[in-house]
């Protein structure tokens, strides 16, 4: 029987179950940030970035637990990292649907091609904390290419 704290880290890692798609789960946990991020932009910068520095920490908790509860060091199903990535990548792009579709699209091409330090960062121990690290440098990455190209 699961406890409250497992169903609860379970349902925020897989991001109310987009990880659970049978394909392409981050690509969905990424989708799964749009709601989300166009609440947040009707919001002051501040709410936006402090909602998603509350995320992160609750991401690595949530991935952690999942992690240790599967017994995999980055289960696919976990898709919150996707999510803060995604939230990230968007709210440093600014503007309207087109520039958050691109700095979405240009976050999962950082996230799934892992470049440089974003590779060497979701290593980092524990688990949870690895599992986020890289999608935040993602979301980094991707969000400044895209202010620069989508942005006029």
């Amino acid at each position: 029987m699961t406890t409250a704290p497992e169903n609860t880290a379970t349902l925020l890692a897989t991001w109310f179950g987009c990880g659970k798609a049978p394909k392409a789960p981050g690509t969905v946990g990424s989708i799964g940030a749009l709601p989300l991020h166009f609440v947040l932009r009707r919001l002051s910068p501040g709410v936006y970035a402090l909602t998603t520095l509350g995320l992160f920490v609750v991401g690595v908790w949530s991935a952690q637990r999942e992690s240790e509860r599967l017994e995999k060091p980055d289960p696919q199903s976990v898709v919150i990292d996707e999510v803060v990535g995604a939230l990230i990548a968007m709210g440093l792009a600014g503007g309207g649907l087109g520039t958050a579709l691109g700095a979405l699209a240009l976050f999962r091409v950082f996230d799934i091609a892992k470049p440089g330090v974003i590779d060497d960062v979701q290593h980092v121990q524990p688990e949870g904390m690895g599992i986020m690290l890289d999608d935040v440098l993602a979301g980094l990455a991707a969000g400044g290419l895209a202010r620069m190209l989508f942005r006029r």
